[in-house]
């Protein structure tokens, strides 16, 4: 998503910007096991030389020797490892506006998540410009979308003007709690470029990057949603200084009037050298005015985007925009076979 239109609140309702990799990672090598412990020694007890016995009035009772036990000391158990953050799985879209997305209503978006196979969705949770925004919405869906087995994320965009505001946003999102007991499942900063209306320099984003992990802690799942890695775009764009702090990195790969599946591949082809789990963001959205061929990318298109995204080691794919999307599009999510995952609706709370 190309979120340059999202910098100011006279943009216009249809805007196309939004949060947006070539060889899969190779697989981490295993971790030998550690040594198995030496067996115990057997202790055996020194003889000593008994001295000539004496003769004496009576009968001597002699001592019993002495027992030897060997002992085995069992090491303390290691200490428990907290769980990591869970990363996205499956298929997702991203709201940006949610008045256009199923006009609000939380329960007929959740209805259409299930039935074209969605596992996530990412709610724009604020910005800069707008400040913290769709608190009331979040606490309609998230109840009823967490009740189907539905993640949903919070995204923010950052200016970096001052990341020490950006990050007090960012964690007022993280922590907000529904009246359900119902919360976030993780947190998505777009991390845009100064021609989208931002302060983007290597520093400030290291320093935002640094500043939110250290407020929202190392348990709550941080993803950089970043542009596409183009050869261009790594001239200006610090990939390096964005992302140390986070634990998974959505690239926005909107193809415009190239092929998606040589953008897809060369996008994580790039940011796999970083070693995170990789979710590429898809064009469903009218790219004409960005030099893009007009309207919407059909069928093919989107099919080619997550074959090429699955060939490639990402572990989730998403698109921008739900309120963008046409009937073609999610015809074509639902068809997907690459990223179907089931959804595990939350326990019913027992009574």
């Amino acid at each position: 998503m190309v979120l340059a239109v999202l910098a100011t609140a006279a943009v216009a309702a249809q805007g196309t910007q939004g949060p947006g990799l070539p060889a899969p990672t190779p697989a981490p090598l295993a971790r030998a096991a550690s040594p198995h412990p030496l067996p115990g020694g057997v202790v055996t007890p020194l003889t000593q030389p008994r001295p000539p016995a004496q003769r004496q009035k009576g009968r001597i009772k002699l001592a019993a020797p002495p027992t030897s036990t060997t002992t085995t000391t069992t090491p303390p158990p290691a200490p428990a490892v907290a769980a990591g953050p869970q990363i996205p799985a499956g298929k997702g879209m991203w709201i940006w506006k949610p008045e256009l997305a199923e006009r609000g209503d939380v329960i007929a978006l959740v209805a259409r998540a299930r039935a074209v196979g969605l596992t996530h969705v990412f709610v724009r949770s604020g910005s800069t410009w707008d400040g913290l925004q769709n608190l009331q919405y979040l606490a309609q869906l998230l109840p009823y979308a967490h009740a189907a087995g539905l993640k949903v994320y919070g995204w923010d965009f950052p200016r970096l003007a001052n990341p020490a505001e950006d990050v007090f946003r960012a964690k007022l999102a993280v922590n907000y709690v529904t009246a359900s007991g119902d919360r976030l499942d993780g947190f998505a900063a777009d991390i845009e470029t100064p021609s989208e209306g931002t302060q983007f320099t290597a520093a400030a984003a290291q320093a935002y990057g640094d500043s939110l992990r250290a407020a929202v802690g190392r348990s709550t799942l941080l993803v950089a949603v970043v542009p596409n890695p183009t050869p261009q775009m790594r001239r200006q764009y610090s990939y390096d200084a964005v992302l140390p702090a986070f634990d998974a990195v959505a690239p926005m790969v909107y193809w415009l009037n190239r092929d998606p599946g040589q953008d897809t591949a060369d996008a994580l082809h790039f940011l796999s050298r970083y070693g995170l789990p990789l979710l590429p963001i898809g064009q469903a959205y009218d790219g004409g005015r960005e030099g893009g061929r007009p309207g919407v990318p059909p069928p093919p298109e989107i099919w080619r985007f997550i074959q090429v995204s699955k060939q490639y080691g990402a572990v989730a794919v998403s698109f921008w925009s739900w309120q963008h999307a046409n009937g073609p599009v999610w015809n074509a999510i639902k068809s997907a076979q690459d990223f179907s995952v089931p959804l595990v609706p939350k326990p019913k709370a027992s009574s």
